[in-house]
């Protein structure tokens, strides 16, 4: 595909690496470092003029340090002359406040969207946004595309379907739920959660029947794993005979690790939209999907002119 680069910021290298072996083109030359004093120094070491740009960058953790990255990436790219860039964030940091919850308080994933699109880039793609209607934050057009047929293949592949229920950890999360229930013709069960400050959760009772079934929990992205615990605690009670959960993004943050290793749960399956932490890598519960081939086939489309319609699903 003549014309067509793929470079990779700090965060999602390993992804990059992948996609670029599906769609058969050399990851491109690009040195992201730190000065002394942690400004970020970014340098293209290869001729990208007239070129169609796919930057690869998650804003995870550290989620500013890596906004920054991709800013200046699609700064440098816009300067050396790319024809079109598209950036590739796997996961969106700061999607979660999508929205004025008290008085006072920014919406801070407009402002991040109005950051990337001054930047320069031409279009987004994205994976399973926290809210889908940060794609109207943005005055380009945005690709959110959705982990589920890779997290649908692994469990009708390793999972008796006819005993299956999926279980929405929050009201929130029914409509994905499902979604995915639908898919593979199994039911669904809902937690009803009180929420009394961020990362702060409790569950309280679930409605529908678990027992004696296969449970999945099924989130976008499990952060502190507090919501999970608390989930898996409620389902336990109501005699699930196994406990499974599948989150999109992984961020596992504060005591996420120690809450799974402790937890009543069998496996937590993840994608790699945020490459995990040493720690998490160790963690026998966790198996990990790769996005890659999905996020390979969605820049090929683009970069074609082709519909990426079936994509979304």
């Amino acid at each position: 595909m003549q014309g067509l680069s793929i470079f990779s910021g700090n965060s999602n290298s390993a992804l990059a690496q992948e996609v670029s072996d599906y769609l058969s083109i050399p990851l491109g030359d690009l040195m992201v470092n730190r000065f002394s004093d942690g400004e970020i120094q970014v340098e293209i070491h290869e001729n990208v003029r007239m070129s169609e740009v796919f930057v690869i960058q998650s804003t995870c953790a550290p989620v500013n340090d890596h906004i920054m990255e991709l800013l200046l990436m699609i700064d440098a790219f816009k300067r050396s002359s790319a024809r079109k860039i598209t950036a590739v964030i796997p996961y969106f940091g700061y999607a979660r406040q999508d929205k004025k919850v008290a008085p006072r308080v920014p919406i801070s994933a407009k402002l991040v969207a109005d950051l990337i699109t001054k930047s320069g880039v031409d279009r987004v793609i994205t994976i399973d946004l926290h809210a889908g209607q940060i794609q109207g934050f943005f005055n380009i057009p945005v690709d959110n595309l959705y982990a589920a047929p890779v997290i649908i293949d692994y469990i009708k592949t390793n999972h008796n379907i006819n005993n299956l229920v999926f279980v929405s950890p929050d009201a929130g999360g029914v409509e994905r739920t499902r979604a995915y229930a639908k898919r593979v013709n199994a039911k669904l069960a809902i937690i009803d959660k009180r929420r009394s400050a961020p990362n702060k959760a409790k569950a309280m009772a679930i409605i529908g029947d678990v027992k004696d079934k296969i449970a999945i929990i099924l989130d976008d992205m499990i952060d502190t794993a507090g919501t999970l615990t608390e989930a898996i605690d409620v389902i336990k009670l109501n005699g699930a005979k196994e406990i499974h959960a599948c989150c999109t993004h992984p961020v596992l943050s504060g005591l996420a690790l120690e809450r799974i290793e402790n937890s009543s749960i069998s496996s937590l399956l993840v994608t790699d939209t945020i490459p995990l932490s040493k720690e998490a890598k160790k963690c026998d519960k966790i198996q990990i999907l790769s996005i890659a081939k999905l996020m390979g086939e969605a820049i090929k489309r683009i970069y074609r002119g082709d519909s990426v319609n079936s994509l979304f699903i």
